[in-house]
């Protein structure tokens, strides 16, 4: 127990549950309970309650859009529920490379929690420099809207989910999507999500010395597009209306480290939004990703229980920069 004392005073502010799963990751909540605590889960996403079918892949953008991508779509068994959440699922892999494969373990537990979930490709940097990624999230989204009648789909209750450089995509589509400059011209009401539960997120690109994934996705060094970083980091997007998010991360990331997860919490947590940051011990950015049970379990409990919140959207506030 004295180490747990020790962990307390060292990380310090917000509610601080219990360290989870002996020793192996410390959970904080902004407020109250953890969602898990809550048991806001049923009964686990390692052992789903409701089955469902994958679709043949769907394309989802545009038919003059610059490449055809498709999503894979999963659609929970749930004959006379009414209309379902839904889940935009976004695959890492530096902005570059990876696949949707890399999610669909995760898509599957969603679904068993009877979400509708909707696993896209985007377009790879260097070739598309930013905004294009997030453009193409914008386009998924309007997909989403246009056939929720018939995937059955409650678009008032949409979540982002997302690892590495599908965390930092899903995060600018939750926070600076709807108005704004990355709003324009795919942007809208279309773009809003409930929640976002995203895992290894690089919330601010101006910590990273000019590497070369950084700079594919750019087009330059922090000195030559400094503009560029400030609009395509997260946390330098935050306002008020953000919704709530659960964040899990390596405690020895050194790819993207913690203090990305850590700061991004407290700017949170400082503006009073819903938030919750499940830290993995011992694990650097791909363990994370690959060890991630206790983590996800955690996430799916704070999206159910964001998705079935009422929430109340007063007027927009724009980032702060």
């Amino acid at each position: 127990m004295h180490a747990f004392r020790v962990i307390r005073r060292s990380l310090g502010a917000g509610s601080l549950a219990l360290l989870l799963g002996g020793c192996g990751a410390t959970h904080l909540a902004t407020s109250g309970e953890t969602a898990i605590a809550q048991s806001a889960i049923s009964p686990t996403p390692r052992s789903p309650s409701v089955r469902s079918t994958s679709l043949t892949p769907q394309i989802y953008t545009p038919a003059n859009w610059p490449e055809s991508l498709t999503a894979r779509v999963r659609l929970p068994e749930t004959p006379n529920a009414g209309l379902r959440p839904a889940a935009l699922i976004v695959h890492g892999g530096g902005w570059r490379g990876r696949s949707p494969a890399d999610m669909e373990k995760i898509a599957r537990q969603l679904a068993g929690q009877g979400y509708v979930t909707v696993n896209v490709e985007y377009r790879f940097a260097p070739r598309y420099r930013f905004p294009a990624q997030l453009h193409d999230l914008q386009q998924a989204m309007r997909w989403i809207h246009d056939n929720a009648e018939r995937l059955e789909v409650d678009t008032d209750r949409i979540v982002g989910v997302g690892y590495s450089s599908g965390a930092h995509l899903v995060s600018l589509l939750a926070l600076a999507s709807q108005t704004g400059p990355l709003a324009e011209p795919y942007g809208g009401e279309h773009t809003r999500l409930r929640a976002a539960a995203v895992g290894g997120l690089p919330s601010d690109l101006l910590k990273f010395n000019d590497g070369e994934l950084v700079i594919g996705l750019l087009g330059g060094t922090r000195d030559e597009v400094y503009d560029a970083y400030v609009q395509a980091s997260p946390i330098r997007q935050l306002t008020p209306k953000a919704p709530p998010f659960f964040l899990f991360h390596g405690n020895r990331d050194r790819l993207v480290p913690v203090d990305h997860a850590r700061d991004f919490y407290e700017a949170l947590r400082a503006q009073g939004t819903p938030a919750e940051l499940y830290l993995q011990h011992g694990r650097g950015h791909i363990a994370a990703f690959l060890l991630r049970g206790g983590a996800v379990d955690a996430a799916i409990a704070f999206l159910n229980r964001e998705v079935n919140r009422k929430v109340d959207n007063g007027p927009d506030t724009q980032p702060s920069g």
